[in-house]
């Protein structure tokens, strides 16, 4: 097989030559946004599911689509250890300045700047990482009292009305919202809460890791109100196939029944792993049909590249305890498993492993989907900690 027209594409976040199963809720996020534009009542909506399913990859789609409809967009990255304000404002500075070439929306995308240079002077005190050039003066009273929760709404207000005098909406994607603190996701949260009051088109989509439900909840009580929480699991059968089908179908290749079923099994339908067995089937097989030995010699070499890139960058960034804690949950399986379960299988009191399995959480490694419960955020993280810790020796180590 030619391996420059493989049409796979395995990567963080690359697009895939076929988003399969996802139309229905492209489309609920496309009427949402042009609902906002409208001045009609429009839920933002977080994506929240598990490593490689596919988050990214439907946030960025979802942008384009936005974009191609002549939505005006924004997007962010939320990593550890950056201030939402700092990530925030040269974003919305762009944008304020793309709306202020808008003759009708000239003026309130002006006064907009000018909130956002009175938001980030004050706030750089509180927040050192924020770095923003000022393109007009700060108007005193207007976001910049130096309270986040506060000078926040004011910002997203004057946004809004810009957007409005533009007759356009503005939305903002955040990609891994799990990792802002939650005095800030608070501050974010209102913000739109006060723009959906007023009914200004501003449109939030964010994306995360399970526990961020829990943690805007945590942050806001009324976020579950506020927000559509649809969750991004495994493609079912159908679309996994058709993800894999449609992308070969265009080179002029086809793939045998079992060699597709034994494709499916292997991956349990999530995105990335398809994409990564696709693209390794494809380098191994010599002619088509892709067949079942194809899938089956490509197995070793997709086991061994997702060992090196997408399960190995996580574990490295683990203390020895915190690896400890992920084997013992692997050898119980891949679970979710009771908190007194793991620390048995560790052979340490709950109370002290209390501390690693918060860590965990906040690595973004674990989740709890119900009290005293803990999952792997990471699929099939399981089988891969004990090819990395073989045998008992880790209790130990």
């Amino acid at each position: 097989m030619d391996s420059i027209r493989n049409p796979f594409a395995p990567g963080a976040g690359t697009p895939p030559p076929e988003l399969a199963g996802r139309d229905e809720l492209r489309e609920a996020l496309r009427v949402a946004i042009e609902r906002a534009r409208i001045g009609r009542p429009a839920k933002s909506a977080m994506l929240v599911g598990l490593r490689g399913v596919g988050k990214t990859v439907l946030l960025d789609r979802v942008r384009t689509d936005a974009e191609a409809a002549g939505i005006h967009t924004v997007r962010i990255e939320a990593p550890e250890g950056r201030s939402l304000p700092a990530l925030l404002a040269p974003q919305l500075r762009q944008a304020l300045l793309r709306l202020s070439h808008l003759q009708a929306a000239k003026d309130v995308a002006i006064r907009g700047l000018r909130a956002l240079a009175g938001f980030a002077s004050k706030l750089k005190v509180t927040y050192n990482d924020i770095e923003v050039g000022f393109d007009y003066d700060g108007e005193p009273g207007l976001a910049d009292n130096g309270d986040l929760e506060h000078d926040l709404q004011a910002l997203f207000e004057q946004v809004g009305l810009a957007a409005k005098a533009a007759d356009t909406a503005l939305a903002i994607f955040i990609d891994e919202l799990q990792y802002v603190e939650e005095d800030q996701m608070a501050a974010l949260i209102t913000a739109i809460h006060r723009t959906e009051q007023r009914q200004l088109p501003i449109v939030l989509v964010g994306a995360g890791l399970p526990q961020l439900r829990g943690r805007m909840g945590n942050a806001k009580s009324y976020a579950e109100r506020l927000f559509n929480f649809p969750e991004i699991g495994p493609l079912p059968d159908a679309a996994a196939r058709q993800a894999i089908v449609k992308p070969l179908a265009k080179e002029g290749t086809t793939i045998d029944d079992d060699a597709m079923a034994e494709l499916i099994r292997l991956t349990e339908g999530y995105a990335y792993f398809l994409q990564q067995w696709g693209y390794y089937t494809w380098e191994t097989a010599e002619a088509s049909p892709l067949t079942l030995k194809d899938v089956s010699q490509a197995t070793d070499i997709v086991v061994a590249a997702l060992d090196e890139s997408f399960f190995r960058v996580r574990f490295d960034r683990l203390t020895p305890k915190e690896k400890r804690y992920l084997r013992a949950m692997a050898e119980l399986g891949c679970g979710p498993h009771r908190s007194g379960d793991i620390a048995a299988c560790y052979q340490a009191r709950v109370t002290s492993l209390a501390p690693t399995r918060s860590s965990l959480i906040a690595k973004g490694m674990i989740w709890s989907p119900n009290h005293g419960d803990t999952a792997f955020t990471v699929p099939m993280f399981d089988r891969f900690m004990k090819r990395i810790m073989p045998g008992q020796d880790w209790r130990t180590s």
